[in-house]
């Protein structure tokens, strides 16, 4: 009895000490019961929206952004009216953090029909730089009259996304290759090149956005371009920040006293009315903080927090608590459009005790950790995406997610090309020619397959009959996608480009179009490669190429390949 009353309290001081990891412990598991439960919420509307949306990406098959608290069902329309839930940024940064989880030591994923769902939802956000939607403030347009439009933030998110978890064991160190999620690298390039392209504006009705901060600092770091970095982040700062946070966007009627809660959208002219008198966001003096934390500007990190230390209320515990909004009362309305800037301004009620804005109270807390040292930013963000991919470390078990060197212009990029000769006959007249060549027979084991193909072929990615989901649409393989090797089924496959498909299309046919085509598709190449190592394309020669009356334009420039350069472009043979 003595012995096993010693026992039982060595084990309550054991477990005294360990309180701290039992916290741990329990905050994690609930960070995957909340992922699991948005994970449920979305896996209900599997077949009747997801699986239409891959085929036509419109407002009405979009997953919904908003499900009932306690039973996970959507929300009827008669609590949301006509509501945007098309809303690509929410399904980004949902795979953006459970990647960030699961590299974190978390299980969230538990069975190969979560896996096929998961990557279903990579599908759902890859056509995310064609997409108009309604945005982080879920109002689609800067007018509010329910018109989505391309936001440049949601873009970033979606490519922050993409680029986390491709190659992502989702079973975590215990998986195996058919848990892994694949990324379409020509989808990611395009999310990317638009994503810039659009950069420092948010959308074509709105000038920037504050939406921007999250996109380009923490906790989506979807560009490490100085430049546009740098470009984007000022032109917030200069456009929408005020004394007592930032706006959201120019003419913002939300939590103004004119903006009537009894209509959903606004009518025509409406914004006009909010000018100089939209509500100020003291979220974004926090996203600011933590963005000086990242870069390691210590003034910047002083700044803001000066100016947020006035904006915060306390509860009757003494707790620090950030109010969503400050708005213009009524009375000083008018001498603030007169004078911006110049009048006090009242919180809104979610900044009570009771009735907590946790978005922002969630980013309070982990700023005020990483200020005083007791957490650290590689374990706030333990993929890395703070640094440029060719500084991230690799991960065990984790392919590379698009983490080449620092490979963006032809200058510092070679690109290794492959002739193959259609014929053993054909071959043998290049050879005359001086241009040496393989036929498809003489690189086996190595399959030579056509785009078509590789097509069939990732339509079995992400199928789950029990979820009615049919895998990866038929869309065509892009340039960067037919320049890297495949491993399928034990056997090792290139895919020579699209542009070599047959095709009864008159323009297929053109050689000198074929010979332009060629050029076009090196360069992209050279240019927009992010994996590491180097790309590999496969130029397929025919018969029928040979009978052209261009053909001897075709030698020139494969004469030209062979001697290692292509309009400035390194390229190696062979």
């Amino acid at each position: 009895m003595a012995i096993r009353e010693k026992s039982t309290c060595g084990f309550l001081r054991k477990s005294r000490i360990d309180d701290d990891r039992g916290k741990a412990y329990e905050l994690g598991q609930s960070c995957v019961k909340c992922m699991r439960g948005i994970l449920f919420c979305w896996m209900r509307q599997a077949e009747e929206k997801l699986e239409k949306y891959k085929m036509n990406q419109c407002p009405e098959f979009a997953l919904h952004s908003k499900f009932h608290l306690e039973t996970g069902q959507p929300l009827s329309s008669s609590v949301l009216g006509q509501y945007g839930h098309l809303q690509l940024d929410v399904v980004s940064l949902y795979l953006l953090f459970l990647v960030q989880m699961i590299m974190s030591g978390l299980q969230i994923i538990y069975t190969m029909d979560e896996v096929s769902f998961v990557q279903n939802l990579v599908y759902y956000v890859e056509r995310a730089y064609r997409t108009p939607d309604f945005g982080m403030w879920e109002r689609g347009s800067k007018y509010n009259d329910n018109t989505p439009e391309i936001h440049a933030s949601s873009i970033g998110m979606a490519k922050s996304a993409l680029e986390a978890i491709n190659g992502c064991n989702l079973f975590g160190d215990k998986g195996a290759s058919w848990s892994v999620v694949y990324v379409d690298i020509d989808a990611h390039s395009r999310n990317r090149s638009i994503f810039e392209t659009l950069l420092p504006r948010e959308s074509s009705s709105k000038n920037t956005d504050s939406a921007l901060l999250p996109t380009i600092s923490f906790p989506c770091f979807a560009t490490h371009d100085e430049i546009l970095y740098g470009r984007t982040k000022d032109k917030i700062v200069r456009k929408l920040q005020g004394t007592y946070g930032f706006k959201r966007f120019l003419r913002d009627g939300y939590g103004t006293v004119f903006e009537d809660i009894t209509r959903p959208y606004y009518e025509q002219g409406e914004t006009k009315e909010f000018e100089n008198i939209e509500s100020e966001w003291p979220l974004f003096f926090l996203y600011m903080i933590l963005d000086g934390i990242f870069k390691g500007n210590d003034e910047q990190i002083k700044k803001y927090r000066h100016l947020l230390h006035p904006r915060l209320k306390v509860d009757r515990f003494g707790n620090a608590i950030v109010p969503k909004y400050f708005f213009v009362p009524t009375l000083c309305i008018e001498a603030e459009r007169r004078e911006p800037g110049s009048q006090r301004r009242i919180p809104s009620v979610e900044g009570d005790a009771d009735n907590l804005y946790l978005h922002g109270q969630a980013l309070y807390i982990m700023s005020e950790l990483l200020v005083d040292g007791l957490l650290h930013i590689n374990e706030l963000d333990p993929i890395r995406r703070y640094l440029p991919s060719y500084n991230r470390p690799r991960k065990t078990g984790r392919y590379s997610a698009f983490q080449g060197k620092a490979a963006g212009t032809a200058n510092d990029l070679v690109v290794q090309v492959v002739l193959i000769a259609e014929s053993m006959r054909l071959q043998a007249m290049m050879a005359t020619y001086g241009i040496h060549t393989q036929t498809p027979h003489e690189v086996e084991p190595v399959q030579i397959w056509s785009p078509n193909q590789l097509v069939r072929i990732y339509e079995y990615l992400g199928i789950s009959k029990k979820l009615g989901l049919k895998g990866r649409p038929p869309r065509p393989i892009g340039a960067l996608g037919t320049s890297k090797l495949y491993r399928i089924c034990g056997q090792t496959v290139i895919c020579y480009p699209l542009i070599f498909e047959v095709s009864d299309f008159y323009l297929s046919h053109d050689m000198a179009l074929l010979i332009d085509d060629i050029k076009n598709e090196l360069h992209f190449v050279g240019k927009y490669w992010r994996m590491s190592g180097r790309p590999t394309v496969c130029i397929l020669i025919r018969e029928e190429h040979m009978r052209d009356v261009h053909f001897k334009e075709m030698l020139d420039l494969l004469a030209m390949l062979k001697k290692g350069e292509c309009d400035g472009l390194k390229i190696r043979t062979g």
